[in-house]
């Protein structure tokens, strides 16, 4: 086992030390219960504040703080104790849409498996923040599914 592999196992059973803040990502910890769920949901909006709105009003999702990103602020959400996502910006030639991210062990073996059988690659395993990496591949039939882990 690497030095990595067993400081992710110790950070996985160690709640998070810091609160987030506007100016950085909260730390993450694993969920091992939940590998396979869709536990994460992207949501690209043209109005995030409009969207965030009426997602609290008529969805009735809490919000934790939001953090810049280099595409502009992230707002968390959670719908339940184990899933939740974001809600960010569309890009310039982006229309307005949703993904979402399927909870894995190991984002880059899972990246691997699906391209050995047969996906297309979209992003290849990116950290996105600590304990989190996210790759995105297009499946069979075309359909776009999103991995998140360690």
């Amino acid at each position: 086992m690497t030095k990595r592999r067993r400081a992710s196992k110790r950070s996985a059973t160690k709640p998070p030390s810091r609160k987030p803040s506007r100016l950085s990502p909260p730390s993450h910890v694993p969920t091992r219960g939940l590998y396979g769920w869709i536990t994460h949901t992207e949501l690209a909006s043209s109005d995030p504040a409009a969207t965030k709105m009426w997602c609290t009003k008529v969805l009735g999702w809490k919000f934790k703080p939001s953090f810049h990103t280099p595409g502009g602020e992230y707002h968390l959400f959670a719908y339940s104790d184990k899933g939740g996502g974001a809600i960010r910006a569309t890009k310039p030639s982006e229309t307005p849409g949703s993904s979402f991210a399927v909870h894995v062990a190991d984002t880059r073996a899972a990246f691997e498996k699906a391209l050995r059988e047969g996906a297309e690659e979209v992003v290849p395993p990116t950290r996105v923040m600590e304990g989190v990496t996210i790759a995105v591949v297009r499946a069979a039939g075309g359909v776009p599914i999103g991995f998140s882990g360690p």
